[in-house]
């Protein structure tokens, strides 16, 4: 009985179980319902594709074109998650209702937060290494080429040097946190839109949604070789739901100023300058227009709905130099089509860049012969006015500039195509792969041609004339597939990436030249028509040459790697990233094939910590350290390998044969340049964000730098191998900031800020293999006179210093007397090489930029300021044509007359002596830019925005530099700070009107 008992007492609890979870569950559904809503902006238009998840569930779904949602499945005290880019986040509980409108609010702050790092992007306060992000309103307006030009000044430990800024056809030379290399590549790696090595030439401005700079070893070790000099990532428009219209249209002048004077014809004869040959010659006036013009309209038209959208733009811009000849005609288009499956499951992106162009090219050595001709010799022959004057007198090489600008054809015809196209599939809510193919491919077809009539082809080259084409073609191939992962457990974050990279780059291209033609009609069109065999001249004078030619080449190269990174965070706390990239390429030995780029970083937001002292004033406080190892294979292909050449050719048995050798040693051990980069940072928010920013403190150390080195013969079959040698340091203090002055219903005042110093040391020249000795020679000057090097290259030492004599002031008779090695004062001429010394340094150790932002009701403006601090210019211009025994018949400075510093020199026994004399402070400070704007009313309704505006970019430099703009002296590269020659293009300020219009 008490068995039966037992048993019936079981079979009631089991009973009594399953009826109190029926209950649960029945309650549970009860409170279960389905939900639906709006989802509108503050005008009151509906919203397509907005986000909406419920929060610690996975639900999710997305607006359509109508901003309508549904959800299904959902419990009251539920939490609804709202986002949109560029809108404020939303969160709303669910109540009894059933229906949710809801409003997004815009936030121009959001955008900034949003940081692309290689092969994703990050929230900002995820950020655990050194990156500068901007969008594209960051930038600067300039009229002209490159639009990376716009980013000088605007982040810390970036240099863009571009010394021919009103050449229509120059680009800018971008370095960041110092030189890096000494034979491999200087310049940063550039992706565009997600695709390694993308062509910053087919860009319009207009386009550029963002831009971030990977500055730290840790962001940019995920790219492996080419990641040493570090990354810019530009991030292009994408098109909308909310159709829209676009035009930008501008017309610019520029006008020389910080001219280099010279002395009038008048002021030549009366110093006894040289002949007086009639004339009357303003050189400078002659080779150059009034002002350069130019013009450019961008049509950007966007449209689609929550699936397909498009962003389709046009751009044409015709541009010229300030000097006779230069000028560039171009116009390009990008199309960004995007589209995605409507339950979410895939999407498809294409994008594809064309750019055609014809440009005619600058003469840089136009302006040196403005600056040394003699002003009295014509322009037109004053026998024959239908000929140009032919000059040969003066500095070795004077010619007749105009006759060059006006008769000699020189320039290009090119087309870009630039095209990727990714296809991402959203296997789970958390988990996605991505294929992504690309090309990018450019063509340029070169061409020149001299005229009979020309001066120089008739005294030099017995009337002929001449001309050539230059064909060259460049194709890279990308494929890459990556998959991401991302998953939460409570407090820990987790995003996983793996990829694989597949890159093939092919270069090929062929010449031909000719010379003789019947006729000067078809110039550059009908190269076999000219006579291929005139003879070579038995004695021959100087500009005589002959020019007939032909060749072409072909090489390639192939990179491949495997990457994966791991991004974790801790309760929005304690973030760490660990990457690594496995890495090969076809121009390393067949020893040194692959290697491995790893990198760590970690970041504390440590105002989170209970510790941590609260206060109201400190929105966000993060500390940062990341290290990362990257490389450098920018160098030529086939390095390591037996390449042979062409050494002539031997008559054997009636017939020419061509006899080949050995072109350089082998080296199978050649490998990537090593850059071992440590940084720390701390990044901030504070005041209700109305001042943010961020430090950092970074070191650089590059290895197994690249470069030829002297190797003795035998064992080798060459003098010269081609090796990695040498170790180079860098590292610096960088800030940035940005500050929200004043804000008000009518009024604001912004500020940004950037500055960064440099400290740059050559280690080492040698290694264990390759013993040589610890200096090089840089920067060697042209005659006439034999200057020598005026920079050396030496362990220990800075980039950039100057080594030459030590200047001990000017003696009685007008001589430069310097010091010698035991500091006793004697003549320069006399002076021997032991007696050099190092006597400056021509790279900046401070850079900064400041920028003002103001609006006014309608009215905005903005004034930009940036300059170069501590270094010293090596004045090339000064030194041959700024005293008075420079070479008779040349022209000088006006400077070189009366009580300047160079006037003392009246001694020719030292002209040509390299002294310290002539190094001046290279420090500056520019008005770069100065924008205002003004927003008028649209008069239909059909037009949402007008806007019109006027700039004026490099209005005023101050310095103590004495000739010219200081800008135009390089401070990138291995020898900053100084012009190995005359030649230059001038300096001018610009100013530019536009219009704006959105429909």
């Amino acid at each position: 009985m008490r068995v039966i008992y037992l048993r019936q007492c079981s079979s009631l609890k089991y009973l009594l179980t399953v009826f109190m979870w029926i209950l649960i569950m029945t309650w549970a559904q009860a409170q279960e319902k389905n939900i639906q809503g709006k989802i509108l902006d503050v005008t009151g238009k509906p919203m397509a594709g907005v986000s909406i998840t419920v929060s610690g569930k996975p639900k999710a779904t997305k607006t359509d074109d109508e901003g309508r949602f549904s959800l299904s499945a959902v419990n009251v005290g539920d939490k609804l998650q709202i986002s949109f880019l560029g809108y404020k986040k939303l969160e709303k509980n669910i109540d009894n209702a059933t229906v949710y409108n809801l409003t997004l609010e815009t936030n121009e702050e959001r955008l900034a937060d949003v940081v692309v790092v290689g092969y994703g992007t990050l929230d900002k306060k995820e950020v655990t290494s050194a990156i500068t992000h901007l969008n594209g309103k960051d930038l600067n307006v300039f009229g002209g080429n490159g639009v990376l030009n716009a980013l000088a000044g605007k982040v810390a430990g970036l240099s863009v040097v571009n010394t021919g800024q009103s050449d229509p056809n120059s680009s800018p030379s971008l370095q960041l946190r110092g030189v890096s290399s000494r034979n491999a590549g200087l310049g940063p790696l550039y992706v565009v839109n997600g695709v390694p090595g993308g062509n910053v030439d087919n860009l319009n401005q207009n386009d550029i949604e963002s831009i971030d700079i990977l500055k730290g070893g840790a962001a940019s070790a995920i790219y492996g070789t080419r990641g040493s000099n570090g990354v810019i990532i530009i991030t292009t428009k994408k098109g909308t739901s909310e159709p829209y219209a676009f035009y930008d249209g501008y017309a610019s002048f520029d006008l020389p100023n910080n001219r280099i004077q010279v002395l009038s014809a008048e002021d030549f004869l009366k110093h006894n300058r040289g002949t007086d040959f009639g004339g009357n010659t303003n050189w400078f006036n002659e080779v150059s227009r009034k002002f350069a013009f130019n013009q450019k309209n961008t049509l950007q038209l966007a449209g689609g709905n929550r699936q397909t959208n498009y962003i389709v733009s046009f751009d044409l811009r015709n541009a010229h130099g300030l000097d006779l000849r230069s000028d560039k005609k171009e116009y390009g288009a990008r199309l960004n089509l995007s589209h995605t499956s409507a339950n979410n499951l895939y999407t498809a992106t294409v994008t594809i860049a064309p750019r055609f162009l014809k440009a005619n090219n600058a003469s840089y050595n136009a302006f040196n012969q403005s600056l040394t001709l003699n002003p009295t010799l014509p322009v037109m022959d004053a026998k024959n006015p239908n000929l140009f004057n032919y000059i040969n007198t003066g500095f070795s090489g004077a010619y007749n500039p105009v006759e060059e600008l006006r008769t000699v054809l020189d320039g290009t015809e090119g087309k870009y195509l630039d095209w990727n196209a990714a296809f991402k599939l959203n296997i789970l809510e958390n988990l996605s792969t991505q294929v992504t193919l690309a090309q990018q491919s450019s063509d340029f077809f070169d061409f020149n041609f001299t005229p009979s009539y020309n001066t120089g082809a008739i005294n030099g080259n017995s009337g002929r004339n001449s001309a050539g084409r230059n064909y060259k073609k460049s194709d890279q191939y990308v494929f890459e597939w990556t998959g991401n992962y991302k998953q939460s457990f409570g407090r820990h974050n987790i995003n996983v990436l793996g990829g694989y990279a597949y890159n093939y780059f092919l270069y090929s291209g062929m010449n031909a030249g000719n010379q003789n033609f019947p006729s000067d009609v078809l110039t550059y069109n009908n190269l076999g028509s000219g006579q291929y065999d005139v003879p070579i001249p038995t004695n021959p004078q100087p500009g005589d040459y002959t020019f007939r030619s032909v060749g072409s080449y072909k090489n390639d190269a192939k990179l491949i790697a495997f990457f994966g990174r791991v991004n974790y965070d801790l309760a929005n706390k304690y973030y760490a990233s660990a990457s690594l990239r496995y890495e090969g390429s076809s121009k390393f030995g067949r020893l040194n094939k692959w290697g491995y780029f790893p990198a760590l970083s970690l970041g504390w937001r440590i105002m989170e910590e209970d510790f941590f002292p609260k206060a109201s004033w400190i929105n966000d406080l993060k500390l940062r350290a990341d290290y990362g190892e990257t490389g450098n294979q920018d160098f030529g292909s086939y390095l390591s390998l037996d390449t042979y050449q062409g050494y002539g050719y031997f008559a054997f048995n009636g017939a020419s044969y061509q006899v080949w050798g050995p072109s350089q040693n082998t080296n199978y051990d050649l490998r990537w340049e090593k850059a071992q980069n440590l940084n720390f940072g701390v990044d901030f928010d504070l005041f209700q964000r109305k001042i943010s920013g961020s430090i950092n403190y970074y070191v650089r150390t590059n290895k197994d730098l690249l470069g030829s080195y002297n190797v003795p013969v035998p064992p080798f079959v060459l003098t010269t191998t081609f090796a990695n040698v040498g170790t180079m340091k860098n590292s610096g203090l960088e800030v940035q900031l940005n500050a929200k002055i004043l804000t008000q219903k009518d009024f604001s005042y912004s500020v940004s800020f950037a500055g960064a110093s440099n400290s740059n040391k050559f280690v080492s020249f040698s290694n264990d293999i390759y013993k040589g000795q610890n200096f090089q020679f840089m920067s060697y000057m042209p005659s006439p006179g034999s200057p020598g090097p005026a920079q050396r290259l030496e362990e220990g030492r800075r980039i950039g210093s100057f080594y030459m004599y030590e200047s001990a002031g000017i003696d009685a008779t007008g001589r430069l007397m310097v010091y010698d090695k035991d500091n006793n004062i004697i003549p320069g001429n006399t002076a021997k090489e032991e007696d050099k010394r190092f006597v400056g340094n021509g790279l900046p150790l401070f850079t900064a930029s400041l920028g003002q932002n103001f609006t006014y009701k309608n009215f905005d403006l903005s004034v930009f300021l940036r300059g170069s601090f501590k270094y010293d210019l090596f004045n090339t211009t000064a030194f041959y044509l700024g005293t008075p025994v420079t070479q008779s018949g040349a022209n000088v400075l006006k400077s070189a007359y009366g009580n300047g510093k160079y006037a003392a020199l009246t001694n020719a026994e030292t002209y040509s002596t390299l002294s310290d004399y002539f190094l001046e402070k290279g420090d500056f400070v520019k008005i770069d830019n100065i924008t205002i704007g003004y927003n008028i009313k649209p008069p239909v309704k059909q037009i949402s925005s007008i806007r019109v505006y006027a700039v004026a970019r490099n209005l005023y430099t101050f310095t103590k530099f004495t000739t010219g703009d200081p800008e135009a002296i390089s401070v990138n590269g291995l020898t900053p700070g100084i012009n190995t020659s005359l030649s230059y293009y001038p300096s001018t300020a610009q100013f530019l009107a536009g219009l704006q219009v959105k429909f």
